[in-house]
């Protein structure tokens, strides 16, 4: 269903540009990543905005939806735009969650995976956030007044 309406709308988007927010989640050297249902491989866990939501509120609900885990912290660290699959304005945050109960939603698994194992696998559109993360990796702050441990 998600390949089916994506596909739609890349050839009719009656909505012009989307906006989504994707988070990146950090811990002892892993990245939160969703192994996508519809076999593209993997993503951060976001998606599109809500008609009239914000993108803080975005990337809140969306954590939840995709991981279970709830956003306490959250820092803008990138806007960039991508036309990979429709033309969509997206917004990565740094993020802080509290849990640690990994649940699965509809849309796929969450894991946490190295750097090394999410490159070969991660959606094309999405590709921007790579740099990100070696960044975070290497403990080098993201953005000024970025979180410095995640």
């Amino acid at each position: 269903m998600a390949n089916a309406c994506r596909n739609l709308y890349s050839a009719f988007p009656l909505f012009g540009t989307l906006r989504a927010a994707l988070g990146v989640v950090h811990r002892d050297g892993r990245f939160l990543v969703i192994c996508r249902n519809d076999v593209r491989g993997v993503s951060l866990p976001g998606g599109i905005s809500n008609w009239r939501e914000t993108e803080e509120q975005t990337i809140d609900r969306e954590l939840k939806e995709e991981t279970g885990l709830s956003v306490s912290a959250r820092k803008l660290i990138l806007r960039f735009y991508s036309d990979v699959d429709f033309a969509c304005n997206i917004s990565l945050f740094e993020v802080r969650v509290s849990g640690d109960a990994l649940n699965p939603s509809w849309e796929g698994s969450p894991q946490w995976m190295t750097i090394a194992e999410i490159e070969p696998q991660l959606v094309e559109s999405q590709w921007p956030v790579l740099p990100v993360f070696r960044r975070i990796a290497e403990g080098r702050q993201t953005a000024e007044g970025g979180f410095q441990a995640l």
